[in-house]
């Protein structure tokens, strides 16, 4: 199990991406649009700055949604590896059986 700090951290992430998510894809229209003057792009780009660090969807980081273990995470099942096999090993998961030979 990861830290109870660590998870809370990630949603604190997740909440700050998806409230400035609309106002980061205004402002890079604006700094990107080769037709403005490069004042107005500047500004922009300086405004993209001021903004939080954590509100960028590049520092989000999959965890797993059994465990909270952030590696080895399937993105199609959303669980880690190690989650994956204990779920498959109790029969909790249809179709899926631990291979043994």
């Amino acid at each position: 199990m990861a830290k109870k700090s660590m998870i809370e951290r990630e949603k604190k992430r997740e909440a700050l991406v998806a409230k400035y998510a609309a106002k980061r894809v205004a402002l890079k229209e604006i700094a990107n649009d080769e037709d403005l003057p490069m004042e107005e792009r500047f500004k922009a780009r300086l405004k993209l700055a001021k903004l939080p660090r954590n509100s960028s969807a590049t520092r989000l980081h999959n965890r797993c949604q059994v465990s909270g273990r952030p590696k080895a995470y399937y993105r199609k099942l959303k669980m880690s590896r190690i989650a994956l096999r204990d779920l498959a090993s109790e029969g909790k998961i249809p179709g899926m059986v631990k291979s043994s030979w």
